[in-house]
């Protein structure tokens, strides 16, 4: 696990060494650097595998082809065996960054599509004077990169960029618009204008001074019917444990997030057939008295007592978040409102492991959040409103609308007649009109074409999937688990030089569930039913069947109840005057119905303040770059 940055054109080891340095809580452990007159590249490096000798950047037998890498190589053993057959010579003892080299020898551009893994990878070839970025299918690790006078410069972090002497920070107008609906700024787009990000599955080419973008892989969906469902749960099972082996590969000490829900019990369960001693588990729990969140600690504590875990819990107070809200903030580079959990937990985990594997994306896979409950009951509404309007329907026909409510269904109907762009974007935070009220005219005119809207149809033209549900599954596998959910775990673990990995986002698991139906996902309003299903067997009673509590900071409980004159004071009009991106009056009516309790305002709110803190660290007086 590694930070990497660099740049082609003349050298300039200033420029490398404080790019490098801005990255170096993503690797504490040591630091490489290679540069000649058409490429420079530097890296920071956490040692998790062949501590000794895999050191970066990497080459080859002849010197002509160098790598940096983040991520890690889960099948580089049977990699590595292949090349070795087949005639390369090896230098390191066993870097899974070495064979990346070799691969690229014998299959060119189509290198990355032997690797399983978490990968972001620079690899310069001398011989055709080409730069390759690469991205991994799911988009687990980022790589951000900005083009100046045909050159690029890169990084595994925006700040990476914003230490070049060579761009000049501004603002992305169009970018920061998106973020007040997504709660993050959408792939490609960015903060700042000029930089973007590699999207997941994407391969950045740059030679002779010219850059083209190629999609190396992208998720398909091909529902298959006529499978027996026991052989597909067996089959689910039988992935997540293989998925499950090889990410436990590692040269220093891990661990496990424990929630006590079912995806990350699901993987610490498989961890114990493969581990000789106890497994390290951690869990995030809380000073305050919330029902709602004391069951994790509960359900995680018969986890670990099921499996003979080294439990560790971290309990956080209200006032760590207001402690620490800066270094989240300075994690991201990006305004960014959505879960930070991790960066507090992972604060415990860093102090006893270095990579910990998680549950993330099950939810993603196999179906959890609202848009995934709601997507077939509405479809199904769709087809029978007129008969649920006249002469109601049978309860097998009811059966279909589960979890969602009637009244539920109907609001969503009304406004998208089940248009998947118009219902989706229903649920998402602020839209184009409200925007357009709450940005000032000042920040609208920086960006007057630009419509959230037309992003999210643009979500879903393209999609392989048939199901309602699973149609769900692949925009949002595609937007907003690599753009929101993988990027909290990210850059909230590697401030903290904490590597995680999660068997779910194996690719040949997540190959496998886009094949399923999206009606054994959510049977019935049971969300993730044919996973709970295939578990159940290695998992402790009531486990499968608890309600689901998200793994995220009760952030809201704490602004009704503690924050609100936190949360009038960075949204105060004297610190937004010193922008004008935002209609202050307009914030302010916001803040007073805030203060009234009116529950639905607290995630605008948030989101608005997030933006302010953004800025300032950013742009204001003080600002960190």
């Amino acid at each position: 696990m590694c930070g990497i940055c660099g740049f082609t054109g003349a050298p300039n080891q200033l420029a490398l060494h404080a790019m490098v340095s801005s990255i170096i809580h993503r690797g504490p452990d040591d630091e490489g650097v290679f540069s000649n007159d058409q490429i420079s590249l530097a890296m920071r490096r956490l040692s998790v595998v062949d501590v000794e000798t895999g050191m970066q950047p990497v080459h080859n037998e002849d010197r002509a082809i160098w790598v940096i890498f983040n991520g890690e190589i889960y099948n580089y053993s049977e990699l590595r065996s292949d090349l070795v057959l087949s005639g390369h010579q090896f230098y390191t003892d066993h870097s899974d960054t070495e064979v990346i080299v070799h691969l690229y020898e014998d299959h060119g551009l189509d290198f990355a599509s032997r690797i399983n893994g978490m990968f972001a990878i620079a690899l310069w070839d001398s011989s055709k004077q080409r730069l390759l970025l690469v991205r991994d299918r799911m988009g687990v690790k980022p790589l951000y990169y900005t083009v100046n006078d045909s050159r690029v410069i890169f990084s595994s972090e925006i700040k990476g960029i914003l230490a070049h002497p060579n761009y000049v920070k501004e603002m992305d107008h169009e970018g920061i618009y998106h973020y007040f609906t997504f709660k993050h700024v959408p792939a490609p787009f960015t903060a700042f204008k000029g930089i973007k990000t590699l999207r997941p599955g994407e391969m950045l080419i740059w030679e002779d001074g010219r850059i083209s973008l190629k999609n190396w892989w992208q998720i398909r969906f091909d529902e298959q019917y006529n499978r027996n469902e026991g052989e597909v749960q067996n089959r689910i099972l039988e992935l997540l444990d293989d998925a499950t082996r090889i990410r436990m590969r590692c040269d220093v000490p891990f661990g496990a997030y424990l929630s006590g829900g079912v995806d990350s019990s699901s993987v610490v369960a498989l961890m114990s057939r493969y581990s000789d001693k106890p497994v390290k588990t951690f869990c995030l729990g809380y000073e305050d008295e919330l029902e709602n969140k004391a069951a994790d600690l509960y359900h995680a504590r018969r986890v670990a007592a099921q499996y003979g875990t080294d439990h560790h819990e971290y309990i956080m107070s209200s006032g760590e978040l207001l402690e620490d809200i800066d270094k989240v903030i300075s994690s991201f580079d990006q305004p960014f409102s959505g879960t930070i959990s991790t960066f507090f937990l992972s604060k415990l985990i860093s102090k006893h492991v270095k990579v910990a594997l998680s549950g993330d994306g099950a939810d993603e896979l196999f179906g959890s959040y609202l848009t995934h409950r709601t997507a077939q009951p509405l479809w199904h509404y769709v087809r029978l409103v007129e008969k649920i309007r006249t002469i109601g329907l049978t309860a097998d026909e009811q059966a279909l609308l589960a979890p969602c409510n009637l009244k539920y269904l109907d609001d969503l109907y009304e406004i998208s007649q089940g248009n998947e762009a118009l219902w989706r974007s229903k649920l998402y935070l602020f839209n184009d009109n409200e925007k357009r009220s709450i940005l000032s005219d000042d920040f609208i005119s920086q960006c007057a074409t630009a419509s959230t809207a037309n992003v999210i149809a643009g979500y879903f033209t393209g999609l392989t999937a048939h199901n309602p549900l699973n149609r769900i599954l692949e925009m949002e596998w595609k937007t907003q688990l690599p753009d929101q959910v993988l990027a909290f775990v990210d850059f909230l673990s590697m401030a903290h030089s904490v590597e995680v990995r999660s068997p779910f986002l194996d690719y040949r698991l997540v190959e496998f569930a886009a094949t399923i139906p999206g009606e054994l996902k959510i049977r019935q309003g049971v969300v993730k039913d044919v996973l709970k299903r295939a578990v159940r067997p290695i998992l402790p009673s009531g486990i499968i069947d608890r309600p689901k509590e998200g793994f995220v900071l009760p952030i809201f409980d704490w602004m009704q109840k503690k924050y609100r004159g936190y949360c009038s004071q960075i949204l105060s009009p004297e610190r937004l005057s010193a922008h004008g991106c935002l209609n202050i009056p307009l914030v302010q009516d916001l803040l007073v119905r805030f203060d009234s309790g009116e529950k639905p305002l607290n995630a605008r709110i948030w989101n608005l303040m997030m933006f302010q803190l953004w800025w300032e660290a950013y742009f204001g007086e003080d600002s960190i770059c």
